[in-house]
Formats: C-alpha cells, sequence, structure tokens
C-alpha cells in the first residue's frame, strides 16, 4: 500500500470469503467428534428450531475468582427439539481419498412428512417413494437381503451414520416438510454401532439422550439474511467526509492503478448475512422436558426452579414473538445463536476436550423470566396477570351466554 494519511487494521475478515448466500438453509456438519470405542454408542448431533431468547438470574460457581457467589443476569436461547424420528442406517468404509457409501438400508414405515422431502411439489405427485421399497421387509427374500446388508455392514463398514427426521406436526410452523440429516454414532463397536440403529429404526430419538446438563456444545446454522447491502455495513468501513462529492458511504480508493484490476481483499458492496457458519462452545444452562402427562394430570412447569417454584412453561405470556408456545423438549443455551426464529440449527457435540473452569461451572438457576417479550413485560404467569388486572374483556365475553335469536312465526 502507497503512502497514507492515517494508519488502522483492515475492515471484515478475510476467512469467510466469498461472502456468498449459503447454498443449504440447514446447518451442514463437516466435522464429526472423535470417535471413542470405550463409550456407550450415542448420536453426536442433534436437530433443534430457534424460538427466541429470554433471561435468567443465577449464582456463579467459579472457584478462585472474584465473581464467584455473584449473582448474574443473562441472555439465554430457547431451542425447540422435538424427538427425532430414525428411518434409516448409512454405513461407510474408508478408502485412500476418503469415506465412501458402503450400504444403506431404509426402514419398514417412513411417514409422510419425511416422504415430502423427496418431493419438489406434494399435492401434484403420486406419492410413490418408498411403496417397492418397504415390500423388502414383508417377503422372504427381501427379509434375507437386508440381513445380508447388515451382516455387510458390521464386516466391512468403519463408519455408521443414521438418516433422521424432524417432527414438523409437533412444532407451531406452517412447515410440512420434514429436515433430514445423517447423524454419526460414536461409542462401541461397529457391530453394535450397527445393532443400536436396527433397534431404533421408526422409533423417536429425545434430545437427553444425546445432550447432557452444562455441556458445551456447537451450533451449526445460517445467519438472518439481510440483502444487497453497501460496503459501510456488508464490511464496516469508515464513511468519508460529509461534503463527499456522489455519496459517502464508499471505499475512497479501491486499488492502486497497477495491478490494473481490483483486489479480492478490497471491500465491495454485495449480499450480506445468510451465510453458513459454526459458533463453537455454547453451554446449555437447561435441557427442559415438554408438557407431559404426569399420573393423570398436565405437567407444564420446565420454567421452574428450586429458588422460584411457580408452575410456569418456558413459553412468555404470549408466546415467543414470531414463533409461537414451545410444547416440546427444548435446550437452553447460553447467548445467542445465528439465525431468524423458526430457522432450523444443527446442535453438535465439541470436538474439543473441554478443560476451562467456565467449561466445567455447574449451572443452578435461581429464575428463568417469562413475561411477555413483545412490549414492557411485567407479569411473569396468566394468573398473576388476572390476579392483578382482574377480569377483562375477554374473560366476560367467554362467561357471557350467547343471546338466541327469536325467529318469526
Amino acid at each position: 500500500m502507497s503512502h497514507r494519511k492515517f494508519h488502522a487494521p483492515r475492515h471484515g475478515h478475510m476467512g469467510f470469503l466469498p461472502r456468498k448466500r449459503s447454498k443449504r438453509h440447514r446447518g451442514k456438519v463437516r466435522s464429526w467428534p472423535k470417535d471413542d470405542p470405550q463409550q456407550p454408542v450415542h448420536l453426536t448431533a442433534f436437530l433443534g428450531y430457534k424460538a427466541g431468547m429470554t433471561h435468567t438470574l443465577r449464582e456463579v460457581q467459579r472457584s478462585g475468582m472474584k465473581v464467584t457467589k455473584r449473582e448474574e443476569v443473562e441472555a439465554v436461547t430457547i431451542i425447540e427439539t422435538p424427538p427425532l424420528i430414525v428411518v434409516g442406517v448409512v454405513g461407510y468404509v474408508s478408502m485412500l481419498k476418503g469415506l465412501r457409501n458402503f450400504k444403506t438400508i431404509f426402514a419398514e414405515h417412513i411417514s409422510d412428512e419425511c416422504k415430502r422431502r423427496f418431493y419438489k411439489n406434494w399435492y401434484k405427485s403420486k406419492k410413490k417413494a418408498f411403496t417397492k421399497y418397504c415390500k423388502k421387509w414383508q417377503d422372504d427374500t427381501g427379509k434375507k437381503q437386508l440381513e445380508k446388508d447388515f451382516i455387510l455392514m458390521k464386516k466391512y463398514c468403519s463408519v455408521i451414520r443414521v438418516i433422521v427426521h424432524s417432527q414438523m406436526r409437533l412444532l407451531p410452523l406452517r412447515q410440512k416438510k420434514a429436515h433430514i440429516m445423517e447423524i454419526q454414532l460414536n461409542g462401541g463397536t461397529i457391530a453394535e454401532k450397527v445393532d443400536w440403529a436396527r433397534e431404533r429404526l421408526e422409533q423417536p430419538v429425545p434430545v437427553s439422550s444425546v445432550f447432557y446438563q452444562d455441556e458445551m456444545i456447537d451450533v451449526i446454522g445460517v445467519t438472518k439474511g439481510h440483502g444487497m447491502k453497501g460496503v459501510t455495513s456488508r464490511w464496516h468501513t469508515k464513511k468519508l467526509p460529509r461534503k463527499t462529492h456522489k455519496g459517502l458511504r464508499k471505499v475512497a480508493c479501491i486499488g492502486a492503478w497497477h495491478p490494473a484490476r481490483v483486489g479480492y481483499t478490497v471491500a465491495r458492496a454485495g449480499q450480506k448475512g445468510y451465510h453458513h457458519r459454526t459458533e463453537l462452545n455454547k453451554k446449555i444452562y437447561r435441557i427442559g422436558k415438554g408438557v407431559h402427562v404426569q399420573d393423570g394430570k398436565v405437567v407444564r412447569n420446565n420454567a421452574s426452579t428450586n429458588y422460584d417454584t411457580t408452575q410456569k412453561t418456558i413459553t412468555p405470556l404470549g408466546g415467543f414473538p414470531r414463533y409461537g408456545e414451545v410444547n416440546n423438549d427444548f435446550v437452553m443455551v447460553k447467548g445467542c445463536v445465528v439465525g431468524a426464529k423458526k430457522r432450523v440449527l444443527t446442535l453438535r457435540k465439541s470436538l474439543l476436550v473441554q478443560t476451562t473452569r467456565k467449561a466445567k461451572e455447574a449451572i443452578e438457576l435461581k429464575f428463568i423470566d417469562t413475561t411477555s417479550k413483545f412490549g414492557h413485560g411485567r407479569f411473569q404467569t396468566a394468573q398473576e396477570k388476572f390476579a392483578f388486572m382482574g377480569p377483562q374483556k375477554k374473560h366476560r365475553l367467554k362467561k357471557a351466554p350467547e343471546p338466541v335469536s327469536e325467529e318469526p312465526m
């Protein structure tokens, strides 16, 4: 660079080039955790849907630090994670250039929300997907072939992954087409992995069997899209002085005369957002159980704590803005995550060995905020609001009997 009056670091990170729209809507796992045969067989990732944010109160338990025993208010994100359904097993063999697909086995029964993913236009299609394949599970020759495939998998494969799909009908979203992904199985021998996958075909797998309380996980997803943006918004370059001719939200010099082309490192206008990103080390503050029936009673206390025993769900008053109610299992992670509301996120086990005090800290929440996120929240529950405000117009209309119209004789 030639002589310049002021020196400063460059604007924007070169590690994320090219800044273009992501090819995929669902986050792709590009690296899986290292396999340890000593551990029991387990999934290494899960699918969730971003519902919204709230805040919690807790006491810091980090020995040897000044903040220990001090109360902290922290922002948390709620990710709804209904159970995944296992619909297939894939075996890979190790080759010189990497992994090669060896065998894929699908379950006998596959739901419509999963089949929708194989069609561009579901209602116009003949819906014939897997109609011939499922007959393999019914006749003797097909059963023999499937048994042979499972034996070959155990003999030759070095990596086993399961094909799972999300349950869209359990979510408050308009979408009916399920998200499908392959998740690697870690732990145990190859034979144990194949048996684990075979036992769980067509079965739901809850998030509590994959992650645990206080675990550090990685969140993979696509960021919120912002469309075409100039250099000031896209690269955070400095604005030019007010009197600049033809606009000031520009880069003044985009390079020297020679080389006679614009370098790739120069900030230019273009796409901002909707980029594929992986965020490391998100701490799980709570794995909540969805609304369920126990001993004939509906249990709605997944936002209660030992200090705040109020019976309340994680859904704030009026629901999460632009999402709705969270009635399924959920994962509460510290801080924010990528993407807009309703965005599908891939939660993956950490690739690192966690050793820091922050990673090993035990989290005990004192309070979870459930006030309305639409405006100035004031009441934690509907009962608290009713006790303070009294009956409102909507309550009176609900109780009032409908007037019977008299028909003329």
